[in-house]
């Protein structure tokens, strides 16, 4: 409550999501990474072990809707999602966490770099580095079904062992924690 108005005081999004929504900011995050996890493993299972082409190997959505797993809007806006969403629940996370959570925000904030590249190329007709079709920086050098698998990877890793640790804070963590994640034993173990 505000001590000048006696009225609750006003939390913003941010604040809110960081704070008494961040287990359910997270959930929800999780649930749309896994799913992407889903496709693209999905997607090397048709490749690498039905023997499908490439270009028919398009996860379950693909299937579905080939044109929308064609296009470069679902690749870039999925690469900004995460990139929005590491950003907005960072301040949720402390100590080692934090930093765990942040290499993945600086993972991805380059794999968000090179699908801007393919989108730019995508939506202007034209193609970079003398290739045929929209190619990005490390695309020059691994395939990009393979480069995605580990760009996926590289960025997962961290958020996991930032989860981990957010989950099972020490006792300063857990002191500095403005939300309720690490609810139970392990906060009570933690805290003095």
């Amino acid at each position: 409550m505000s001590l000048d108005t006696g009225r609750p005081e006003r939390v913003s999004l941010t604040e809110s999501i960081n704070g008494r929504h961040h287990r359910a900011a997270l959930n929800l995050f999780m649930i749309v990474v896994l799913a992407h996890w889903a496709e693209h493993l999905t997607q090397a299972y048709q490749i690498w072990v039905m023997g499908w082409p490439v270009p028919e190997s398009r996860g379950v959505l693909g299937l579905a809707y080939p044109w929308l797993v064609a296009s470069e809007w679902l690749h870039y806006g999925y690469a900004l999602v995460m990139l929005v969403g590491l950003w907005l629940l960072r301040g949720g996370f402390v100590g080692r966490s934090r930093g765990w959570w942040m290499v993945a925000f600086g993972l991805q904030f380059w794999h968000h770099i090179e699908h801007l590249l393919l989108f730019v190329q995508a939506q202007t007709s034209t193609v970079f580095f003398g290739q045929a079709v929209p190619t990005s920086l490390l695309q020059l050098v691994i395939p990009r079904v393979e480069l995605h698998l580990f760009y996926n990877t590289v960025v997962f890793l961290p958020m996991v062992v930032a989860m981990y640790l957010h989950l099972r804070p020490n006792q300063a963590e857990a002191a500095r924690m403005s939300c309720s994640c690490a609810t139970g034993l392990t906060v009570a173990a933690a805290k003095p």
